[in-house]
């Protein structure tokens, strides 16, 4: 399913206020990225129930019912926890991933709003939620006549919704302050392989068992171990790599301000990465695309950049190549940057040869 737009946690609930109550709604979006959580919430604003069925774990007569001979005939009756006489949510949660006559039996209930002779409440509201094939997940084709009933949202994880949520719900601080510094390590896309990886849903397992050990008895090694149980590889030996700047009192600002100086010991190769990558992230960030519509400030950043650059490279040439690379998405820094930066790192390539 092709992503024509998308929107963020916090402005799906106006969406489904305005087209839910109206039409069955269809959320798109990777494993992970808060799409049940969300139509709960939705729901309680409604002051209604939220009844989820797992389309992975139905069968077409879990949904017909069993039948019943009434006035001799037969009649179907559908089981106790779709037949409600009062309005509620019914959400379909992995409606996608189900066999295609379990996905045949929803046929009714989604356009049409019953099961057999029951009908759903006035007031009710149908809502679906799936991932994609692209995201290395289980998802079967949906049927042509099941697409056409359903308004189809496409859902994108936000580190801004994600982390307004998170201080108001006891994450764990370690992980908040460094989604501050790095909102683009919130979510990873699935991998291939059976590993690990990084997602909304990861960052709030990773902080409910550092809760439950304390931090007083988080070592390294029981960092790493939880981090690399939890995130993508290179996140969590990022996030490693942050509470060791974190411990020793590290900081990229101070060090852009010229109190402090890069890491240069041996043993502090992990903490001269991590700064080296959220230098990187800095750049990105804050320099325009256009040398023309950058600020005084901005320009004065720029020009220290350069500086720490030529700093950087003299202790490790490869963390500075890492910082005027392309970053994960393949973007590059702007190109007056790397052309006024480079007029200083020949000589410093040269000084060291």
């Amino acid at each position: 399913m092709h992503a024509g737009r998308t929107v963020t946690p916090a402005q799906l609930p106006e969406v489904l206020l305005n087209v839910a109550v109206v039409r069955p709604v269809f959320l798109w979006g990777a494993p992970g990225i808060g799409k049940s959580s969300l139509v709960r919430q939705f729901a309680a604003a409604l002051g209604l129930d939220c009844v989820s069925l797992l389309g992975t774990q139905l069968a077409p007569e879990d949904l017909m019912g069993v039948p019943r001979i009434v006035d001799g005939r037969s009649q179907f009756c559908p089981p106790e926890q779709i037949a409600r006489d009062t309005p509620y949510v019914l959400f379909l949660d992995e409606l996608n991933a189900a066999a295609p006559d379990v996905q045949k039996a929803f046929y009714s209930l989604i356009l049409d709003r019953r099961i057999g002779s029951y009908e759903l409440p006035a007031g009710s509201v149908v809502l679906g939620a799936g991932n994609r094939a692209t995201d290395q997940a289980l998802a079967r084709p949906m049927a042509s006549a099941l697409v056409n009933r359903l308004v189809h949202v496409h859902l994108r994880a936000s580190a801004a919704d994600w982390l307004t949520w998170a201080v108001d719900n006891g994450i764990h601080p370690w992980i908040v302050e460094y989604l501050t510094q790095r909102p683009d390590h919130l979510w990873s896309a699935p991998p291939k392989t059976e590993e690990p990886f990084s997602t909304p849903r990861a960052w709030h397992m990773l902080s409910d068992v550092l809760h439950s050990y304390g931090d007083d008895a988080l070592d390294d090694d029981t960092v790493a171990l939880l981090a690399h149980g939890t995130l993508s590889p290179r996140h969590a030996g990022a996030f490693r790599s942050y509470l060791k700047v974190a411990r020793h009192a590290y900081d990229l600002d101070a060090i852009i301000k010229g109190d402090r100086r890069w890491p240069d010991a041996p043993e502090d190769r992990d903490l001269l990465y991590f700064l080296a990558e959220t230098f990187r992230a800095r750049l990105g960030k804050e320099l325009p695309a256009d040398r023309r519509h950058a600020s005084g400030g901005v320009r004065q950043f720029a020009f220290r950049a350069k500086t720490l650059l030529v700093e950087l490279a003299e202790i490790a040439l490869e963390m500075a190549q890492l910082v005027i690379a392309e970053d994960e998405q393949g973007t590059p820094l702007p190109a007056w940057f790397l052309v006024e930066a480079a007029r200083d790192m020949p000589r410093l390539v040269d000084a060291r040869s």
